[in-house]
């Protein structure tokens, strides 16, 4: 029981996180809510106390706080790609959540 948004970010920081030496990286995701998120709206998130322009709790705070401390030893430009348009990484990703989910969903005691 997730969202969409909340596994984009699970990605990205899990990503981030297998990176066993700081490194320049560029991050691919088809996901405009981390691209954003990270590039717009993170440092205004911090300073209004994890609270968006208009005073409401921003979502996903704890997520979001992961990713930044997974950004810290690295350079990262983000890069936002669009979804299921050709991209080969992109596909592959997505063929690779797919076959995860369907091996998930095989097993009885997970669903």
């Amino acid at each position: 029981m997730t969202t969409n948004n909340r596994m984009e970010l699970t990605a990205a920081i899990e990503a981030l996180r297998a990176l066993k030496r700081p490194v320049d990286v560029v991050l691919y995701t088809d996901s405009k809510y981390v691209c954003s998120g990270i590039e717009e709206w993170l440092p205004n998130w911090k300073r209004r106390d994890w609270r968006t322009a208009d005073r409401k709790p921003a979502k996903n705070v704890g997520l979001w706080q992961a990713l930044a401390a997974a950004r810290t030893p690295h350079k990262i430009r983000w890069q936002w790609v669009r979804g299921h348009d050709g991209n080969v990484g992109n596909e592959h990703v997505d063929a690779l959540a797919n076959a995860a989910i369907d091996a998930m969903l095989a097993v009885p005691s997970a669903r």
